[in-house]
């Protein structure tokens, strides 16, 4: 499947635009993590974006691809859990394209705001992303929008520059933990690693919500699975991206899942480490760590905050250990 991955000069290509839009995020080496896991724990700080998440540089890339295209569309429309439609939204304003982005209801309230203050038109609709995105496609065909998926290769080319950072700052690591939602980030990782010819060991993490990327990686085949309400709404997807999957079984040792109890304890344990805010999703990877602590012990490791938008009264609940 190494041909559907982008080659290292994709990626700096993809990575020289996105600096045009935002600088390179740290990577840091924490005191307090190191002593909770007894190992070399790395971060790298995605929830330092523009817009809090990951996400942006995948954004960023596609909006490119499609501006030098030679087919610019009237809008765009997506649907999200909230930081892709962030990245949509933002992307598509720095080239006049208008922006519908569908989101299901009862989603993130700040979620929700950042993308309106990014000029997006915001439509609810369904109880979870799957009913979003089927409710997306169809307003997509009704007003002649173009759908912006939020697994395609431009996504993952621009997402991969996180971890060409991550892995030529910190070239020797044993093992990164990376957050599952769709599966744009860890198929971005695995690009990274090819292209850069290391060998680290990658991990998947996926919230036992929302186990069907955990399901499809044991059955080698793609399960689809209930989603509950859960705290790593960026994680809550019921139908794995069967290309993703396909690199996911080629290239990724274990797809661990982890439990709200534990996605608290990261949540709270980076907040206190770090003074960093992750949401559910941005500390599945600090939770994965904890779940996986006997077999990181003495190692180096590294996950991705990948996100840090958490509504404030659920991260006041967190904290105050009310999970």
């Amino acid at each position: 499947m190494n041909s559907q991955l982008p080659s290292l000069d994709q990626i700096e290509n993809a990575a020289a635009l996105i600096y045009r839009g935002m600088a390179p995020t740290p990577q840091y080496r924490w005191p307090l993590l190191d002593a909770a896991l007894g190992a070399q724990v790395w971060i790298k700080h995605e929830n330092h974006t523009p817009i809090g998440a990951f996400k942006l540089r995948g954004g960023l890339v596609y909006f490119d691809e499609l501006a030098h295209g030679g087919k610019r569309p009237a809008g765009v429309i997506s649907a999200t859990r909230g930081n892709h439609g962030q990245s949509v939204a933002l992307a598509a304003r720095s080239h006049g394209i208008p922006v519908t982005i569908v989101v299901p209801h009862g989603n993130s309230h700040e979620k929700n705001a950042a993308m309106k203050a990014l000029g997006a038109e915001l439509v609810e609709h369904g109880d979870d992303f799957q009913a979003a995105r089927l409710h997306a496609q169809m307003l997509a065909d009704h007003r002649r929008l173009l759908m912006v998926p939020s697994f395609a290769p431009a996504l993952v080319r621009g997402v991969a520059t996180y971890a060409l950072e991550l892995m030529r700052a910190v070239p020797d690591l044993d093992t990164i933990y990376v957050p599952i939602g769709l599966g744009s980030g860890i198929c971005g990782t695995i690009a990274a690693r090819q292209a850069l010819g290391q060998h680290c060991e990658i991990v998947g993490v996926v919230s036992a919500a929302a186990p069907a990327y955990a399901r499809s990686f044991a059955a080698r085949a793609v399960v689809e699975a209930p989603v509950a309400p859960g705290l790593a709404d960026g994680l809550a997807c019921s139908v794995p991206e069967p290309g993703a999957l396909d690199l996911i079984l080629e290239h990724v040792s274990r797809v661990v899942e982890v439990h709200e109890d534990e996605i608290a304890d990261a949540m709270r344990l980076v907040f206190s480490a770090t003074h960093n805010v992750a949401e559910g999703a941005g500390a599945a990877g600090v939770a994965a760590m904890l779940h996986d602590r006997g077999r990181v012990v003495g190692r180096r490791v590294a996950t991705v905050l990948c996100g840090g938008n958490v509504d404030r009264a659920v991260f006041a609940r967190v904290l105050a250990g009310h999970d």
